[in-house]
């Protein structure tokens, strides 16, 4: 069984003698390698044969070959004229085991971390680049900041404070009876009440970082392999992209810096709650000592505040060579100062204060405004530097929402993590008290804080337009179905008899995947509304201090009954939506095929490296593009083979960013074959600065071919939009699909609509693919003459996807 070296070694630059490579004389193998798509499968389904066996990998992931072909590399007469076939199976690292599916709640640092990727395609130079990515990073912070107030708000404000601190409230609850001021026991003092609640914000904090900590071992510390020096053609510099450099993938030091950061920022938090609780205390009941030991640990949790800014704006990525330095010695001792501050600050809480007691709601619960209105300053701002990046952008023809798809997808980040904390804050202030309402006159008590009621009652509205525009969505569905009807039976041969049932179906499917190119006019009318009713919320507690029923009891009856609905609904959703996440995640756990199909949400949602949030989901990117990237590079310096390396969907992505990495030399000896791929449709469009035309010209450029595969019924993948000076396209399609209209002799039964699968099925697929195994040779290629270098334009032609 031939195996990859595991270690780094030098690779020689003569491939005509590799070590424990086949004689000059000898027939050379060429390779297949398949990388499968969105939602995984089996090596035995690649490969069509139920007998498979191990390469080289272990259980995450792996490459497999049929068991005759286990030693190829000693038989290499019996694969003349037909290359080695290779699966590498990855979907153990997204959807393999079902307790991944519980982050879920992960939701907003996972779509934070993507808005840093999102940044408009200005040259790497433009020095509003760092501002952009300085932005992300503080943003993300400030998700961080929210979770632990969030938990803060639930575990020391509602429980520790309110509700064990009411007699109403703690009647019943067997649990807290040692916590009630009427039981006069140790625990019953507020500070020491507080203390000891404070275990709950810090225990997520370490659950996040132990998590965090755990994922970054396994995933993002696959080294890449070693490079040849040299090249075998110049790539003009526009054309280059940063997914090349060698320490693209290698992201390890930069998550270890912002894991410190934002842990000591999660305790940081917990440690002002507790001060600010203990400040008003000792500021009404004269205890000056208390009161100046307060102000010194205030002191303290600013300067590690300050240390932890100015660490996360230096945390920059550096990406032209793995980063294997070790962080200084400050970074690493941020997180345990901050442990010993919070340890300092819960004795002071804890102080014996004569005479304390708690009522109405915590100090600090304005925090929650402020952190608001200061991600909406960072919205905006990122807004104002991704226009100006986009104005310097090299090619901004097809990028989605003209460079504003970072801000967007950033505003609806902060969105969704308020409505997560507010939504567990609202359900669980209302299982404290009962059947009453929290906040409301006679409730036992005051409950969450204003705004987060006030957020709850705009989340109808934005559902409402939500709606709105998904009804918009399904007309346009009908509109363009009905236009391309007529067009569905001249794709096919004209002696099947159009069948009017069947033309409706296939144009709906067509319709129905157009879908995905109005993705960005959803995301842009979220925004908008998201932000206006976001800033209307914000305004409307700070201005009333109460509640929306509240604040309108003098109005009108019908605007005061409109309030009250709205907010009463609003709590309800956000805390369904809460619900809805956990009840998916237990259903992942148990339930193999709906495990896939978050696995699916998994595999768009974190392609990409942890450069904004450590705390988001890994990127299994940087443990799946190492893995091809040393299996193409030994094997061919090994056996001085040629490969083809052939991507479905989310794999064509992994397969284009494997090419990358390897040097110029191996890589041109690879062609490339992807099929129902995203690369140019949803990577080229949401993130332009990594798979923009340009990059995507030069990666054609530097590889000795590539054909691309896709289907007007597919609403995942679509043409790459490349052409070759000799008027050859990448892109060969659309293909028929369904492969037959009618009943024929060979079809007798209606062929299946494939949509994003299956697209072996296909002859043309088999023809392309005879084609690029029909260039392999053992002898290095030549440059390839003009008339096939890449102009890298836009193909305006047949093969851009259109409505119809």
């Amino acid at each position: 069984m031939e195996t990859a070296d595991p270690t780094p070694h030098a690779r020689s630059t003569d491939r005509d003698t590799a070590a424990d490579g086949p004689p000059r004389s000898a027939p050379q193998l060429s390779l297949e390698l398949l990388v499968h798509g969105v939602g995984g499968t089996t090596a035995a389904e690649m490969l069509d044969d139920p007998r498979v066996q191990l390469i080289t990998g272990d259980d995450t992931a792996a490459c497999y070959r049929r068991t005759d072909d286990a030693d190829a590399e000693q038989r290499p007469d019996d694969y003349r004229g037909e290359p080695v076939r290779e699966a590498y199976c990855w979907s153990n690292l997204t959807s393999g085991n079902g307790a991944r599916a519980l982050w879920l709640i992960l939701v907003p640092f996972m779509v934070a971390n993507l808005a840093h990727w999102m940044r408009p395609a200005a040259p790497s130079e433009h020095p509003a680049q760092r501002i952009y990515d300085l932005l992300v990073r503080i943003l993300a912070l400030t998700l961080t900041v929210l979770l632990a107030a969030a938990a803060c708000e639930v575990a020391l404000d509602l429980t520790a404070w309110q509700c064990a601190g009411t007699t109403v409230c703690a009647a019943g609850k067997s649990w807290m009876g040692f916590l009630s001021p009427d039981n006069s026991g140790w625990w019953s003092a507020p500070g020491r009440r507080l203390a000891l609640a404070s275990m709950v914000p810090l225990l997520v904090i370490g659950f996040l970082w132990g998590l965090s900590r755990r994922t970054w071992s396994a995933y993002e510390s696959a080294s890449p392999p070693p490079r040849l020096p040299g090249t075998s053609r110049d790539t003009p510099v526009a054309e280059r992209t940063a997914l090349s450099r060698e320490g693209f993938w290698y992201g390890r030091r930069l998550v270890a810096r912002l894991r410190a950061a934002h842990a000591t920022a999660g305790v940081l938090t917990v440690a002002s709650v507790l001060l600010a609780a203990a400040a008003k205390a000792d500021g009404d009941g004269g205890r000056p000592v208390l009161a100046v030991t307060g102000r010194a640990l205030t002191a303290l949790v600013i300067v590690l505040a300050a240390a932890t800014l100015i660490v996360v704006w230096r945390t920059a990525r550096s990406e032209d060579a793995p980063d294997v330095s070790s962080d200084h010695l400050v970074v690493r001792a941020l997180p345990f100062a901050s442990l010993a501050v919070l340890a300092l600050t819960l004795v002071h809480t804890g102080w014996a204060r004569s005479g304390a007691r708690s009522h109405g709601p915590l100090p600090g619960a304005d925090a929650f405004g402020g952190i608001a209105v200061f991600q909406g300053v960072l919205v905006l701002a990122l807004a104002v530097t991704a226009w100006v990046l986009q104005r310097a952008a090299r090619d901004d023809a097809r990028t989605a929402l003209r460079g504003m798809g970072g801000p967007a997808v950033a505003l609806l980040a902060c969105a969704v993590g308020g409505v997560l904390s507010g939504g567990v804050a609202q359900r669980f202030a209302d299982w404290l008290d009962g059947g009453a309402t929290p906040g409301q006159a006679h409730a036992p008590i005051p409950g969450p804080p204003v705004l987060l009621s006030w957020q709850a009652s705009v989340i109808p509205a934005l559902l409402v337009v939500v709606a709105a525009v998904a009804v918009l969505a399904a007309v346009r569905v009908v509109i363009v179905r009905n236009r391309v009807t007529k067009d569905v039976p001249g794709l096919y041969d004209p002696r099947e008899q159009p069948d009017a049932g069947r033309t409706k179906r296939i144009a709906a499917t067509i319709a129905g995947a157009g879908l995905t190119d109005s993705a960005p006019v959803l995301i842009a009318a979220t925004s908008a509304v998201t932000l206006v009713l976001g800033a209307g919320a914000v305004i409307g507690a700070w201005l009333t201090g109460l509640a929306p029923g509240r604040a309108t009891e003098g109005a009108p009856p019908v605007v005061h009954a409109a309030a009250e609905t709205a907010e009463s609904l609003g709590s309800w959703l956000m805390g369904a939506g809460v619900i809805l996440l956990i009840t998916m995640g237990r259903r992942a756990y148990r339930d193999h095929s709906a495990r896939r199909t978050i696995g699916i949400l998994w595999d768009v949602g974190t392609f990409w490296p942890r450069a904004a949030h450590p705390f988001a989901p890994p990127c299994y990117a940087e443990r799946a593009v190492p893995d091809l990237t040393w299996r193409m590079a030994t094997w061919t310096e090994r056996f001085n083979g040629r490969l083809v390396l052939s991507g479905h969907s989310q794999g064509s992505v992994l397969a284009a960013a494997a090419v990358w990495q390897l040097d110029l030399v191996t890589r041109s000896r690879v062609a490339l074959l992807t099929y129902g791929s995203p690369l140019e449709r949803l990577y080229g469009r949401w993130f332009p600065a990594f798979f923009g035309p340009p990059a995507l010209t030069g990666l054609h450029r530097e590889m000795d071919d590539w054909r691309n595969l896709w289907r007007f019924t597919d609403p995942i993948g679509g043409p790459i939009r490349l052409t070759c000076e000799g008027g050859r396209r990448i892109d060969q399609g659309p293909l028929r699909d369904p492969l037959s209209f009618g009943r024929t002799l060979q079809n007798p039964l209606p062929a299946q609509i494939l949509g994003h699968g299956d697209y072996q099925a296909d002859p043309v697929f088999g023809t392309v693919r005879a084609e690029l195994i029909a260039r392999l040779s053992p002898d290095l290629p030549g440059q390839r003459p003009a008339s096939q270098s890449t102009k890298g334009r836009q193909d305006q032609g047949s093969s851009g996807r259109s409505s119809g």
